[in-house]
């Protein structure tokens, strides 16, 4: 992190969860760790729920950035509904996905930070997911040659009607990408 560094990171997190509703609840934490118990995911985790509120309040959250945590949240919001200070750990790690994937700070190693941005592009262009539009952008990113062993599942749901091959675009998408430029340009997506 060369102009950013893990205190700013830290901060504008922060920041950005207090911005939340309830998202000051975080401030509540007592670090009793029921969200990392109720987490399906915690074991395969480098850090579980609990350590990355501590790792917050350390100032060292680029350390989770960097792992493979965020990604593996399935968002079943477990660690939310039992959690006793009310904590939307949840959205917690929606803004750390984010957050990754606006500063580049995410493990190299893997391509969920390709699916996240190849998601958002689809989203963005046509107010709705593609999954045809959405697997060539990702594969593009990450392996373009891999498609090729993907031709015969294509044509078999092709062939079935489970695969579009033109996207399809809302109606209303210009009110849509008004409404995500106004909440980007107020730091919330």
């Amino acid at each position: 992190m060369s102009e950013l560094t893990a205190k700013d990171l830290g901060t504008e997190l922060l920041q950005r969860i207090h911005a939340l509703p309830k998202g000051k609840k975080i401030d509540e934490c007592i670090q009793c760790g029921t969200c990392s118990a109720s987490c399906p995911t915690s074991g395969a985790m480098k850090y579980g729920p609990r350590e990355i509120i501590a790792s917050l309040r350390a100032g060292m959250i680029d350390k989770v950035l960097k792992s493979n945590t965020v990604w593996l949240c399935t968002s079943c919001y477990s660690c939310v509904v039992r959690c006793p200070a009310g904590i939307p750990f949840t959205d917690i790690m929606y803004e750390l996905k984010r957050l990754g994937v606006k500063y580049g700070i995410y493990p190299k190693k893997t391509t969920n930070a390709a699916m996240a941005n190849s998601f958002s592009e689809v989203i963005d262009k046509h107010g709705r997911n593609s999954d045809t539009k959405l697997i060539l952008k990702y594969y593009m990113r990450t392996s373009p040659l891999k498609i090729l062993g993907q031709m015969g599942l294509a044509s078999k749901l092709f062939f079935k009607g489970r695969m579009d091959v033109f996207t399809k675009t809302i109606k209303g998408l210009d009110g849509l990408q008004k409404m995500m430029a106004a909440a980007e340009e107020n730091g919330e997506k």
